[in-house]
């Protein structure tokens, strides 16, 4: 295979992606592919690419405004309405270049990214497939599932980032993970294993967050578009998950027209490794490949 750096504009600021290619494939289909809540591409998402190009796909793969090698400011700004936009603006910029078939194009999200992929999907025309693994779907079950104290905390440093950001200074940041009893977006034992193993040695990127991502959360509720999805859908969702409730996840396979919905009996972070993730990773290149056809 061979991978193209690339880049694409989304409001006016140029996004960072890169393009894998199957060699020996004349104008492939593609999947569109990005990742979860405070992650970029470099962060584990070449394992997926690399394996759907060796299956004949080409992947396009990119980072949202203001992650990774994308501009923006201010940096790790999670926002749903924008990482949308950013959908939008990839999807547009595939379905034009010369070396993929954009009539056949997939959405393949993660986590958060996993709830994007089926929002896009209800509102996009032309979408063949859609993968969406341990889905974000309901931001209020979510923020129910959460201590109470965990919510109020995330409510303060949300109203001090918002404050910050009315009067032009600098955003008021929270830890993207955390030790357990740290405030953090993520601060389970094994959000931390998980960043620990995926993150480049030479990253640059930093463990802060806006938290203005806490006023917006409870608002974000994918599972409302569910039912206006058309294409086929895998959800495969961890039973013992702990960021998102498995029960939402259910009700949104349940609303999708055409989808398989698979529950597995594992923690959020345990589908990225292992002999879990090479069955899973099986199952969603068959999975597209049988819908990618020409």
């Amino acid at each position: 295979m061979n991978r193209i750096d690339l880049d694409f504009y989304s409001k006016e600021l140029k996004c960072s992606a890169w393009l894998y290619l199957p060699d020996g494939v004349e104008k492939p289909p593609v999947v569109v592919m990005a990742h979860g809540i405070t992650a970029q591409k470099d962060f584990g998402l070449q394992q997926y690419a690399e394996y759907f190009a060796g299956k004949g796909m080409a992947v396009f793969v990119f980072d949202y405004r203001n992650f990774g090698g994308s501009e923006g400011e201010p940096r790790n700004l999670v926002n749903p309405w924008r990482h949308l936009e950013d959908w939008k603006a990839a999807i547009s910029h595939v379905r034009k270049l010369d070396n993929v078939d954009g009539n056949r194009l997939a959405l393949w999200g993660t986590s958060f990214s996993g709830g994007h992929v089926m929002v896009i999907a209800a509102k996009e025309r032309g979408i063949r497939a859609v993968v969406a693994q341990v889905p974000f779907v309901d931001g209020i079950s979510t923020t129910m599932n959460l201590p109470i104290t965990y919510v109020i905390q995330g409510l303060i440093h949300g109203f001090r980032d918002l404050f910050n950001m009315i009067r032009g200074k600098a955003p008021h940041t929270v830890p993207a993970i955390a030790e357990p009893g740290t405030f953090a977006i993520m601060n389970s034992p094994d959000a931390i294993l998980w960043y620990d193993a995926f993150i480049p040695k030479d990253t640059t990127w930093k463990n802060e967050v806006p938290a203005r991502i806490g006023l917006m959360i409870s608002a974000y509720r994918p599972i409302m578009y569910a039912s206006k999805i058309s294409c086929p859908v895998l959800i495969m969702y961890a039973k013992n998950d702990l960021l998102i409730p498995w029960k939402s996840v259910e009700r949104a396979g349940a609303k999708i027209q055409n989808a398989e919905v698979i529950g597995l009996p594992v923690g959020h972070f345990e589908v990225y490794t292992g002999e879990l993730f090479k069955q899973m990773i099986q199952r969603q290149a068959d999975f597209l490949k049988r819908h990618l056809a020409t």
